[in-house]
């Protein structure tokens, strides 16, 4: 077994404003490989933008740039995580919600590659329920 040691005494890090934190179950129970590569990348930054109670606002134009993906990607990996239980999103806030038990398969619910879907997604969050 590997002996933990401090590697950079001087750059130990200190927890100052803003924390965010992402449990050790996420990558020992299972959650990091039941997602693709691009839940992975929105859930981690929902995590770094969200508050000590898991809520976050960036809109999705935002996120896009952020991340350099598509509106697309975007929204697949949103349902992606909405339907494995790990975020809630009413069309302006998300929170990343505590995990739960164990890794779920998404929900069953509207199908996600309806192109009519992704485009009333984003008319609703951009201006409201349609």
């Amino acid at each position: 077994m590997i002996k933990k040691r401090i590697l950079e005494p001087g750059r130990i890090r200190r927890i100052k404003g803003g924390f965010s934190f992402v449990p050790h179950r996420f990558l020992m129970d299972g959650f990091l490989t039941s997602l693709d590569q691009m839940e992975i990348l929105l859930y981690l930054f929902l995590v770094l933008a969200s508050d000590r109670n898991g809520i976050s606002f960036y809109a999705y134009d935002a996120i896009c740039t952020l991340l350099k993906i598509s509106v697309d990607d975007y929204i697949l990996a949103r349902d992606g995580l909405i339907g494995k239980d790990l975020i809630a999103f009413d069309g302006n806030l998300f929170q990343v919600l505590d995990l739960p038990k164990k890794p779920t398969q998404e929900k069953i619910g509207k199908p996600q590659n309806d192109p009519k879907l992704k485009i009333a997604q984003l008319v609703e969050q951009a201006i409201g329920v349609i």
